[in-house]
Order: C-alpha cells, then sequence, then structure tokens
C-alpha cells in the first residue's frame, strides 16, 4: 500500500471514530472500509441517555452552585415554586404513566421539553456573564447547557427517524415549532429569575433522562432493561 493510500484509509478511519462520538450523527461511511458501521436504533438510543444523564448531571451541579451563593444570604426558598415556562407541556406523571403514553405521545414530549429550553439556557448564560456572583467557569456552564441540549435534541431526532424508518413509531412526531421556544416567564409576566431558571431545568432535564429510558424499553426492550 502506498503512503498516500495509507493516509488516505487513516483519514477514513478518524472521520468514522468523530462522527460516531457525535450523538446527533450516525457514521456515513464509504464503501470498502471496514471499523465503522452505520449505529443500531439500541446504539443510538444508548448514546443520548448516556447524553441526558451527563446533562442531568451538570444541571444538579449549577443549582447546587446557585444554592450555595443565593439561598443563604438572598431566601430564595418559598419563591422558585412558581410554574416553570414548560408547565403547559402536558409530561406523564410517574414512571407508571409514563409507560402507558403512546409511543409517539412521549417522543413528542421530550423534544417538546428539549426545544422549549434552547433560548432560556443561553438567556442564563447572558445574565450569568455580568453577574459578579459568579466566575466564568459558572457561567459557562450554562453556555455548556445550551449546547448539550442542541446535541440532545439532534439526537432524539435522529433516534425518531430510525423508529419511523422501521416502522415503529408513525410520521406524525412533532416537536415545537421555533416561533413556540418562548422566553420563560411567570404568571404574572414578569420574567423569571435565574435561579427559577436552574430549578427547573434540573427538573425538566431529569423527566428528559427517565422518558428516554421507558422509551428505549419499550422500543428494544432486549438491550438492558
Amino acid at each position: 500500500m502506498s503512503r498516500n493510500q495509507k493516509q488516505a484509509v487513516l483519514f477514513v478511519a478518524l472521520l468514522c471514530l468523530d462522527l460516531r462520538t457525535h450523538v446527533g450523527s450516525a457514521p456515513i461511511c464509504p464503501h470498502g472500509h471496514t471499523g465503522c458501521h452505520i449505529l443500531s436504533l439500541a446504539d443510538l438510543f444508548d448514546r443520548v441517555i448516556q447524553h441526558s444523564a451527563r446533562l442531568h448531571g451538570l444541571s444538579s451541579d449549577l443549582h447546587s452552585e446557585f444554592e450555595h451563593f443565593f439561598l443563604p444570604s438572598k431566601n430564595h426558598i418559598g419563591r422558585v415554586y412558581r410554574k416553570c415556562h414548560t408547565s403547559s407541556i402536558l409530561t406523564p406523571n410517574g414512571k407508571e404513566n409514563a409507560q402507558k403514553l403512546a409511543r409517539e405521545e412521549l417522543t413528542e414530549v421530550i423534544l417538546k421539553l428539549l426545544t422549549a429550553w434552547r433560548d432560556p439556557l443561553s438567556q442564563l448564560h447572558q445574565s450569568m456573564a455580568h453577574q459578579q456572583d459568579f466566575n466564568s467557569f459558572s457561567s459557562n456552564k450554562a453556555l455548556e447547557l445550551s449546547d448539550m441540549v442542541h446535541e440532545l435534541r439532534k439526537g432524539v431526532e435522529k433516534v425518531t427517524e430510525k423508529m419511523q424508518l422501521l416502522g415503529m413509531i408513525s410520521n406524525s412526531v412533532n416537536g415545537l415549532s421555533s416561533s413556540e421556544a418562548l422566553l420563560p416567564a411567570s404568571e404574572s409576566g414578569e420574567a423569571m429569575s435565574d435561579y427559577e431558571l436552574v430549578y427547573c431545568f434540573r427538573r425538566d432535564s431529569d423527566k428528559v433522562q427517565n422518558y428516554l429510558k421507558i422509551l428505549k424499553c419499550r422500543i428494544v426492550p432486549e438491550h438492558g432493561c
């Protein structure tokens, strides 16, 4: 094999490896190259579930930081339990009710929750960046969450497409349109505080993670359920 051929093979291998590390992208492999394959539905589910676990873990870390900096001095307790901006999205209460929901409906709930958090997390990062209470590392967590939500949504869309292609769900699944992903506000119209945003996101990221696990076990129960 010539030097140029070896370099071409190495490039293809690195390309496949890079594509397989992204939750929203299934690898596209040239014909004739081994070691690079299209991800199965079970693999796609595993990747989005792992990504959602990291997302929820990071949201919990940020929530703990807010509690450390704000609750002792500013007494946010009792003011953070107003309805979250995602309260209009009907979500199943508990594992049993989630299991009863149609596959299409549960998938749609996940997509709606992820879409509804796109702009608010970007807003949160901008707000935190202008506060002296937070260092750049803390404020960048909000930006990282925003990027992770975007990647997770792309991954769930890829899972949805795969399920539709395999005839496991209908083609009727829809998330929120961009015009519906509104910035959060309380019932009185007052903008939610940063702490309330973090509190609500931690709650919703936990829901997304649990719903993905339930959906996987209903679609591919033979893989780790």
